[in-house]
């Protein structure tokens, strides 16, 4: 690229923070998710996904409970939650 004052002959090849920010993500994606994320809470209750994929509810009381499996019927119904205390 070559410059002339405030005018530019040719485009930049790239935007170099937004190309950068996408590799990421598909590095990141590649290597996996380290760490456990959060999808939604129900009171006390929290629905997790788990390093290896998996779903669980995690505490709270038993109307949260009912409140995050009624949740998960109507939108994640094709995961299969653990339930841990």
């Amino acid at each position: 690229m070559i410059r002339f004052g405030i005018l530019r002959l040719g485009q930049p090849l790239s935007n170099l923070l937004r190309h950068d920010r996408r590799m990421n993500n598909r590095i990141r994606h590649l290597i996996g998710v380290k760490s456990e994320r959060l999808i939604t809470t129900f009171g006390q209750a929290k629905l997790v996904v788990t390093p290896d994929g998996s779903v669980e509810l995690r505490g709270g009381h038993t109307h949260d409970r009912a409140a995050a499996k009624e949740w998960i019927s109507l939108f994640m119904h094709e995961a299969v939650p653990r339930f841990a205390k």
